[in-house]
């Protein structure tokens, strides 16, 4: 099977699946058994792995990194996604009394380069401000970016979880190009449909990273009334297809909206990225994606 590739910028090329490690703590594998993952995801076409400072309380970039040194060769194969900004009290920061975001230039810094040196590479291929601080300054925000862009630590720059106001007002300050907002979208997540955010996306030509594209599980969820409604819409429409995996048909209808959103898988288990792999043959019409659409919003569906 062939993956699609997207391209958001001449330097970034991403896998249209991606696959996330922000569990990879969880999943109590040695830098042997994560090198293997590394290599059974590059072999299925997915390149893109997207990682955040405050993962596993500080902990999964530098595991992703024991594993990428094994096998240097494999960093010009693979693009590298982390994302700064979120800090909470945890064993490496134990003077930290709670939650909070920080998006000064100092942290900033401090961040990209932490996880430079966690992931065991020279340079990372795109750095996201994990979520907007109430109090940040745009333009510490930009002279931070620009750093790392000058000294080559950064090749491209995004967000997370910004609303299309926000998104703007940052690219306004920033020199470099947002190449990427990295937000929530699922069946039963709508507000991107809703809001504007991904008309504004399409508009720009920006590509979305759509994280928990299941909705955190309610999707399987049967007690789930709202996700039992959808779900039932899609497997309507897979019955058709011939296709009964709910998680394939849930991706397919993501990936079947205009604006190219770019899911982001979690699982650890190789068997069940290869099956949403699948949902890439899996296509959509416009009358079944309002299908889905409309049962999720709460509607009967016709």
């Amino acid at each position: 099977m062939n993956m699609q590739q997207i391209n958001l910028s001449p330097t970034l090329n991403f896998s249209r699946l991606i696959q996330g490690f922000w569990r990879l703590d969880k999943w109590q594998q040695t830098p042997q058994q994560t090198l293997a993952f590394i290599e059974q995801l590059l072999a299925l076409g997915i390149n893109t792995f997207d990682h955040a400072a405050c993962y596993g309380g500080f902990t999964t970039e530098e595991s992703f990194g024991k594993a990428l040194a094994l096998h240097k060769s494999l960093r010009d194969k693979m693009t590298l996604v982390t994302k700064c900004g979120i800090l909470y009290p945890n064993k490496a920061l134990p003077e930290m009394k709670s939650h909070h975001y920080d998006n000064s230039y100092r942290h900033i810094i401090w961040s990209a380069e932490r996880s430079l040196q966690k992931l065991h590479t020279e340079q990372l291929d795109l750095l996201l401000i994990h979520r907007l601080s109430p109090c940040a300054d745009p333009e510490q925000i930009a002279k931070a970016f620009d750093q790392l862009y000058q000294e080559g630590k950064v090749k491209n720059f995004g967000v997370s979880n910004y609303t299309p106001a926000k998104f703007s007002m940052l690219q306004s300050y920033v020199k470099q190009p947002l190449v990427t907002n990295q937000i929530e979208i699922s069946p039963l997540h709508l507000k991107p449909f809703d809001d504007g955010s991904l008309d504004f996306l399409l508009e720009k030509r920006i590509k979305p990273m759509a994280w928990s594209p299941f909705a955190g599980g309610r999707l399987f969820d049967p007690l789930d009334e709202r996700g039992a409604r959808v779900s039932q819409a899609l497997l309507e429409i897979g019955e058709q297809k011939g296709e009964s995996r709910l998680e394939v048909l849930a991706l397919a209808w993501l990936l079947a909206h205009p604006a190219k959103i770019m899911p982001i898988l979690g699982s650890g288990k190789i068997e069940r990225v290869r099956t949403a792999t699948e949902a890439l043959q899996v296509s959509f019409s416009e009358e079944e994606w309002i299908k889905v659409y409309v049962a999720a919003q709460g509607f009967d569906i016709p």
